[in-house]
């Protein structure tokens, strides 16, 4: 199984704010280039809500349906694949306020299922969803810091830091 982590710091903005930002999984097309789509079947504040999406993968299409559950009062939100070309796929976005700034984190874990091609597929499917990420909040917020290495061009980046 595959880990994707990535950290970010949202400079002068509210926590719940930048919750309710991330969210809008309707945006993505617009903000990432890897993304192709996302169709939101059902959101915040529904019960059962669930999105889909293809993001450009290799000379084609990674496609999937998630359940997406969010959870306003811990600053969480929590998704896994419910069908798609991943075997498993699923993570969870947490946000806290760090002073006049905000802490968002992204964590996720897939399994193409075929250990055969881990080696290959893996890590290409780690820098899609990973410069996905950077690029949409860094996007969304002007002035965002991402922590790590992410090689999408116009991503904000520190190096190797850890945020506070």
């Amino acid at each position: 199984m595959r880990h994707v982590l990535l950290e970010a710091l949202v400079p002068g903005e509210k926590a719940e704010s930048v919750f309710h930002s991330v969210r809008r999984w309707e945006r993505y097309p617009e903000l990432a280039p890897h993304v192709q789509s996302t169709t939101v079947h059902a959101t915040h504040p529904e019960p059962n809500c669930s999105s889909s999406w293809e993001l450009h993968f290799r000379s084609g299409l990674l496609r999937w349906t998630e359940r997406d559950e969010f959870l306003v009062d811990s600053l969480e939100i929590r998704f896994e694949q419910t069908e798609g070309d991943f075997d498993t796929f699923r993570g969870v976005w947490t946000l806290a306020q760090r002073g006049e700034d905000v802490s968002v984190r992204f964590e996720a874990d897939f399994d193409f299922g075929i250990p055969s091609l881990e080696g290959i597929l893996d890590p290409i499917a780690e820098r899609v969803v990973k410069e996905t990420i950077a690029w949409a909040v860094a996007r969304m917020h002007p002035g965002t810091e991402i922590f790590g290495e992410v090689a999408g061009p116009d991503v904000p980046r520190t190096g190797v830091a850890t945020p506070a």
